[in-house]
């Protein structure tokens, strides 16, 4: 049977292409072998299920240890009624420990206990009962809240002076975040905000991306089989617009061979990587649309809008930073600024934030192409100012993020633009004091920054020229836009005080200032 692209799930070698899964937790092993109790987080669809399985098949193989991955999610919905969440909990275990472990290892009869100590009870009955070390792999833990959740933190805790004679041997906390940012009231409106409740935890894991060469290497399963070769060109566009998020390294290579070129007889290029990028992203698949729906979160916002404007903020809470790289969102770049994860979320967060300025536009006529369907940069000119003239004031109230609001208006203008036939590429960073745009249109590309005039602020016309300067250099084009957003208090309407000027850069590239 053929393989293919897993999407879903825990990934399966007789069925998915799949990298070795425990590379990418190179440590592990030392920790079961230390008797440590352990977290490993990472965000969703990354492959933290599928390593806990590989890790749990390896150590019941080499037949030191009895090793199983049971899940906490079941307890989910009753987090706040512990008395039933500890029978719920533990049914799901004992289901998951018959469906992975030899008969002769299931665990015995769970014992009575009263409600909160339940789940410490089953694992003491199990580890004594168990005829080597028990290394248990608890997924899903942080889909607990509340009451639910502190008690099982606690009675783990509780247990743990005891192992291996009569508790567990090894045991991991798995889910998206760290023990610090577990959820202790419905909804998620408090965190723990520290690890005491399970203050015996070793180190926190976390489960890297895949290398540009283990794209190659995952690809080439593919090449192996199918004789459908993917062009290193290819193989460097998707390590580049991915960052290797397995996720999105899988889905992007599924909409290639089953969408974009479903003819294995034809190689896959960089330019089919583009497309496949497009439809991932216009579809918006369940992995990416949670994501999408976290931007709403006042956390997210805190600093995804600065990010956005490119500000320097005050000091961000780390709480907050920290909570945007568990859910894979957000990253320390290489200068040591905070941004987006890859560029697909980088797209995805701007299309996300600009929908409703999308759906409030009216009818635009295309006015900005030429008779041979090429883009005309003073065309689009013409037609962004008599746009931002007649419904700029308008569609500012559309944007969910008010202080970004001119630059999501403006990009759903963009998106008008391009309508399916270009490109969109965006930059942007705390700290980076403007967010840089190339549209890519038929073959012409327009390059422009935007920038922002705060209250108490000096007019960033010669700031913006250098940044652009360097921006357009960098891109090889010898024009392009500075687009200077006025936030200031006390502004005449916008039909007023939009206009055009003319300026050179320090590079002495013509530059079309638009004041907005």
């Amino acid at each position: 049977m053929a393989r293919w692209f897993n999407v879903a799930g825990p990934c399966k070698p007789e069925i998915h292409y799949m990298q070795p899964a425990l590379r990418r937790l190179p440590t592990v092993r030392r920790l079961v072998d230390q008797m440590s109790y352990f977290v490993m987080h990472a965000p969703r669809q990354v492959g933290k299920t599928t390593a806990l399985l590989a890790l749990a098949e390896e150590l019941l193989r080499e037949g030191r240890h009895v090793a199983v991955v049971v899940s906490a999610e079941v307890g989910a919905p009753l987090s706040r009624d512990l008395e039933a969440a500890e029978p719920a909990i533990l049914d799901a275990w004992r289901g998951a420990a018959e469906r992975r472990l030899p008969r002769d290892l299931w665990p015995p009869p769970w014992p009575e206990a009263a409600p909160g100590r339940r789940i410490g009870a089953a694992l003491q009955a199990w580890a004594s009962a168990a005829p080597r070390p028990l290394v248990v792999l608890i997924d899903e833990i942080d889909a607990l809240e509340d009451v639910t959740l502190v008690s099982v933190l606690r009675q783990i805790r509780d247990g743990y002076p005891d192992r291996p004679r009569s508790f567990p041997w090894s045991l991991a906390l798995v889910g998206m975040r760290d023990v610090r940012d577990y959820k202790v009231a419905s909804g998620g409106s408090a965190r723990l905000g520290t690890a005491s409740p399970f203050n015996i935890k070793v180190q926190s894991l976390t489960l890297r991306g895949f290398t540009q060469e283990e794209v190659a290497e995952l690809y080439a399963q593919h090449t192996t089989e199918t004789g459908q070769a993917f062009l290193p060109d290819a193989v460097e566009r998707v390590f580049s617009l991915t960052q290797g998020q397995p996720w999105l390294v899988n889905a992007i290579a599924r909409q290639l061979v089953e969408v974009v070129v479903p003819d294995a007889a034809r190689s896959i290029t960089a330019a089919d990587v583009e497309r496949a990028k497009d439809l991932l992203i216009e579809q918006q698949e369940t992995h990416l649309d949670s994501l999408a729906e976290r931007l709403r979160e006042p956390r997210v916002r805190a600093v995804i809008e600065p990010m956005l404007a490119g500000d320097a903020p005050g000091e961000l809470p780390r709480d907050d930073i920290r909570f945007l790289e568990d859910l894979g969102l957000a990253r320390i770049g290489e200068g040591g600024g905070l941004e987006i994860a890859n560029p697909i979320y980088r797209e995805l967060v701007v299309r996300e934030l600009s929908t409703p300025s999308r759906a409030s536009l009216p009818q635009i006529a295309p006015t900005w192409l030429t008779s041979g369907g090429r883009l005309d940069a003073e065309r689009l000119l013409e037609a962004f100012l008599a746009f931002w003239r007649q419904h700029g004031e308008a569609l500012l109230g559309t944007a969910p993020y008010h202080e970004v609001a001119p630059h999501l208006v403006l990009m759903a203008f963009l998106h008008r633009v391009v309508n399916g036939g270009g490109t969109i590429e965006r930059e942007y960073a705390i700290g980076r004091g403007r967010m840089d745009l190339c549209v890519r249109y038929a073959g012409e590309a327009l390059a422009m920054e935007l920038k922002v005039w705060r209250d108490g602020r000096l007019d960033p016309l010669v700031e913006g020229l250098t940044q652009l300067d360097g921006y357009l250099a960098g891109l090889g084009l010898a024009r392009g836009w500075l687009v200077i957003f006025d936030r200031r208090s006390g502004q005449p309407p916008i039909p007023e005080r939009t206009r055009r000027e003319s300026a050179l850069s320090p590079g002495g590239r013509e530059v079309a200032v638009i004041r907005a």
